[in-house]
Order: structure tokens, then C-alpha cells, then sequence
């Protein structure tokens, strides 16, 4: 029995130390990648947000203030990256005026995230680049209207191009058409 116990000191002891020496692997696997955490103001003025489709008074959906159908359309929002997880919480008003902060959450490990908003469920995966400088966001997102379910696809590419500013790229397929936009925001 004596000899049990040793054994599985002995044993206890190693995975501690195992445990001990792999958390810097852990702890840095986000090293060298672009962190994204901070408050963003959205800067209209070096936003690029695109045309309205024709004959539409309107911006294309996912354009104009707050979070839109999983788009970026500008907006402020508070962004916090650790390890393996970026959340963003964003506030925007409701139909009454009143705030209404939204928060979604990606893994950064290619797997599949999802996100419920009184909209339905939008599935992301998001990826980094190569260098760790983009991480791409590409959002599906079922929407049924009038009996039809319509699946709507949107991807967003998030890149610093200064410590205190950050650009998300956003391409989405609408019915008329590829819609582009360049949201820049600067770091509050």
C-alpha cells in the first residue's frame, strides 16, 4: 500500500511539473498575433461604407450605425481578446431609443462559434493569416422571411493598421449584388 502511495506521488509530482513547463506554450499561443482588445470609435470619415443598392434610399443591410445581420457597419464597440476567445460587446439604441449592448463570441482556432441574437443563430469561424496580422470572421446566418430561409454569408477581415487603429474589411452577397465596406475605427 505504502508502495501505491509513492508511486502515485511520484506521478502527481511529474504532471504538475509537465503542467507547469507546457503553460507557456498555452499562455502564448496568441503570441505574436494582433491583439484587437480596447475600446473602438467608429471614424466615419475614413470609412469607405459604400453605395446603396439602386434605386434605394437606404444602406445596404449591416451599413449605418450598430451591428447588423453579423456585419461590422460601424458603430462603437468594445473588444476583449485572451488566449483563444475575442468577444465584442456593442451598443446600439432599439427602435425605443433605448441601449441595447449585443455581445458576440469567436474561438481563434478555426472552429466553429456561435452566436444567438433575437435574430436567430449565426455560425463563425474565424481564422488568423499567416503573419497573425488578419483574423478573418466569416459569418453564416440562416434568416427566414415570408416561409423562405434565405442563407446570408458575410466575411470580415480585421486588421491594426496602426497601434490605434483598426480596418474590418466587410464583403457580404446581397440580392443585388457583392457589397464591399471598409469600417476604420480609432482606439478610444
Amino acid at each position: 500500500m505504502e508502495k501505491n502511495v509513492k508511486s502515485f506521488q511520484i506521478m502527481l509530482s511529474a504532471m504538475i511539473i509537465l503542467a507547469f513547463l507546457a503553460m507557456p506554450f498555452t499562455v502564448n499561443a496568441q503570441a505574436g498575433k494582433a491583439n484587437f482588445s480596447g475600446s473602438w470609435a467608429f471614424n466615419a470619415e475614413k470609412s469607405n461604407m459604400g453605395q446603396p443598392p439602386q434605386g434605394q434610399g437606404q444602406p445596404p443591410q449591416g451599413q449605418g450605425q450598430g451591428q447588423r445581420m453579423g456585419g461590422f457597419g460601424g458603430g462603437n464597440f468594445d473588444a476583449k481578446q485572451e488566449a483563444n476567445l475575442l468577444s465584442v460587446d456593442r451598443t446600439r439604441n432599439n427602435q425605443d431609443g433605448q441601449p441595447v449592448t449585443t455581445t458576440s463570441k469567436y474561438t481563434l482556432d478555426g472552429k466553429e462559434s456561435i452566436n444567438t441574437t433575437g435574430r436567430g443563430d449565426s455560425k463563425s469561424v474565424a481564422t488568423w493569416s499567416a503573419d497573425g496580422k488578419t483574423l478573418t470572421i466569416v459569418t453564416t446566418r440562416s434568416i427566414e422571411r415570408d416561409g423562405q430561409t434565405t442563407e446570408m454569408k458575410t466575411t470580415e477581415a480585421w486588421s491594426l493598421t496602426s497601434p490605434t487603429s483598426l480596418s474590418i474589411v466587410t464583403t457580404r452577397n446581397t440580392q443585388q449584388g457583392e457589397v464591399k465596406t471598409t469600417a476604420v475605427y480609432d482606439k478610444k
